[in-house]
């Protein structure tokens, strides 16, 4: 772009187009000519410039005091050329306004990445960078400034919100700390990495970092959330990442995603389990190298027990599509796990004299990890393409001890045998001895007893242990009640017969109250009888009326029925003395006869 100006404005402000101006005069040339290949931010800062030497009055903006303080460095516009001149005028702007707010450090920023020639001189990219750093460690509910500059309501001194200046008493809300995570992430990558590495530096904790990756990894690769899906489970941000209209090549999303490896906290924890699933899942589709997707793995490793089914369920992006979900990833995962978990000194549980396994620290998440191998097997089980050794070494993979019940493997032996009824014999009775017979519930045992798919052996041999469990159990509860029997007798008193005691002195409270309960028994028995003999001895007195019933036993009869019944027992005592005198009579009355 071609600019006509006039000699003397130029000059009396800029010591870089003093001496070109000189040069082009000194070669007699009647108009002179100079091009300015190299003013950072172009024409248009150029503009800007040539209006701040002709007098005219400059409106600077966070967008272009970078350009125009690296374009005044680049002219030499010092003091010596004239009081007030753009260099300190843009650095004046730059420090008591620009770094003094979260939004204009942050657009000044956002222009570094043109002047990446002065950076080193100028510091303005540095000098943003910790403006943005200090602000962000800085705890927003005690400062109270990112509120008002963060685009909300202006605040009086005592916190309330100002309307036209005046206090409206209402009180602005407390901001969460990853109030800056949506800010922070339209900043190019390599600017961002230097925000997050002096943030670092100064203290800020990791799992701000870490929700902070996690929110600018969601934006630019869109994998992650094809993925993860609705089953996103992270409640560290409160903002979801807005979409790209246009997404990074697959070039740039890979170095992104090396990147974002690297700079991930390491501690358990930090990052969701779901999150790193589908890191990992994008790793596999972009097919980064192999290092990263094994450090991807070794993470997922540290906090398998946080993760669900659904994370487990990893898709076979490879060209041959041998299974439907990818084994070998799921076998690796494991093996981090549970190398972790040897490290930690949990896997390997004590043993006590009797055999029995002791609860140790890490027992809890060995066995969540079961559960979740088991369910895991159970829903890969239906692929007609997994091969048998493969089903074989992750089943074997999970420790013994892990497992208390062995019913979710024999779901999915059940399975696998299901929708591979071509197998032998043999292979069926090598797959069933993963489980551990003894370890089945009564539900299984009774399930697998009618299962035609297994093997005769194996049913055969969970009958077996059935039977003898169930004379184990009956052996135990003996040798309990003689122990209890025994406790009581010698009174023993020594801290480890302090739990038979307890038992013995419920086991007496009990007998008491049985005791109680058969004497109560008794007692009733022994009325029930004396009533029964009470009503015969008074059925057998010509007196027995029913208003003696009555009175013995409390019966109170309406007083109209005790009327009738007197007055039909009088009638029936009448009539009965009437018969028996015609009867006299008649007696009478033959023996004169004859």
């Amino acid at each position: 772009m071609s600019f006509h100006l006039h000699k003397f404005p130029l000059l009396s402000r800029s010591g870089v187009m003093e001496r070109l101006i000189a040069e082009a005069s000194e070669e007699g040339e009647e108009k002179c000519s100079i091009c300015l290949p190299d003013i950072p931010g172009g024409a248009k800062t150029f503009e800007l410039v040539a209006k701040f030497c002709y007098g005219v009055k400059l409106e600077l903006t966070a967008s272009n005091v970078v350009y125009l303080r690296c374009a005044a460095e680049h002219l030499e516009m010092t003091e010596e050329y004239g009081e007030g001149n753009l260099i300190t005028k843009t650095e004046t702007f730059l420090n008591q306004v620009v770094l003094r707010n979260w939004k204009d450090s942050l657009r000044a920023l956002q222009t570094c990445d043109d002047i990446i020639s002065y950076d080193d001189e100028l510091n303005v990219t540095k000098r943003c960078i910790e403006s943005l750093a200090m602000k962000a460690s800085t705890d927003p509910n005690l400062s109270g400034w990112p509120i008002m500059e963060y685009g909300g309501p202006m605040q009086s001194p005592g916190g309330s919100v100002l309307w036209n200046g005046i206090s409206t008493g209402a009180r602005v809300k407390n901001t969460s700390s990853d109030w800056w995570y949506e800010d922070a992430s339209t900043l190019s990558f390599p600017r961002y990495k230097r925000l997050i590495a002096v943030m670092e530096s100064r203290g800020i904790r990791q799992e701000i970092i870490a929700g902070s990756l996690t929110f600018y990894a969601k934006k630019y690769l869109p994998g992650l959330n094809r993925c993860q899906g609705a089953t996103d489970t992270n409640s560290s941000t409160c903002v979801a990442p807005v979409a790209l209209e246009a997404p990074p090549s697959e070039e740039d999303q890979k170095l992104l995603l090396e990147e974002i490896d690297r700079l991930l906290p390491i501690q358990k924890g930090l990052v969701p389990t779901n999150f790193l699933f589908g890191l990992l899942q994008t790793a596999l589709i972009l097919r980064v190298s192999p290092s990263y997707i094994s450090n991807f793995e070794k993470r997922i490793g540290m906090q398998l027990d946080q993760a669900t089914l659904e994370d487990f369920l990893i898709p076979n992006f490879s060209y041959s599509m041998e299974t439907l979900y990818n084994v070998e990833c799921v076998q690796q995962i494991l093996e981090h796990f549970l190398a972790m978990d040897q490290i930690t000194g949990g896997a390997s549980p004590s043993l006590v004299d009797d055999g029995q396994i002791t609860a140790s620290p890490s027992l809890t998440p060995v066995t969540l990890v079961a559960k979740l191998i088991d369910g895991y097997l159970a829903e890969v089980a239906s692929d007609v393409n997994l091969k048998l050794p493969k089903f074989q070494a992750l089943a074997a993979s999970v420790p013994d001890y892990a497992r208390h019940l062995d019913d979710g493997l024999y779901r999915a032996v059940d399975i696998y045998l299901k929708s591979h009824p071509w197998l032998s014999v043999s292979e069926k009775e090598q797959l069933c001895q993963l489980m551990d017979c003894q370890k089945l519930s009564l539900e299984a045992c009774t399930h697998a007893a009618q299962n035609e798919r297994l093997p005769l052996r194996i049913v055969v041999q969970i009958l077996f242990f059935e039977q003898l469990q169930l004379r184990t159990s009956i052996t135990g509860c003996l040798l309990v009640s003689d122990n209890l029997d025994g406790s009581r007798q010698s009174g023993l008193a020594g801290p480890t017969e302090r739990g038979w005691a307890s038992t013995a002195r419920e086991n007496q409270v009990l007998k008491v109250g049985m005791d109680n309960m058969r004497t109560r028994v008794s007692e009733l028995e022994k009325e029930c009888s004396n009533m029964k003999q009470e009503i015969e001895r008074l059925g057998r007195v010509k007196s027995f009326t029913w208003g003696n019933v009555s009175k013995r036993f409390g019966f109170k009869l309406k007083s109209r029925m005790c009327s009738a019944q007197e007055g039909s027992i009088s009638n029936q005592n009448t009539e009965s003395r009437k018969n028996e005198k015609l009867k006299d009579r008649q007696g009478q009355h033959k023996k004169n006869s004859t």
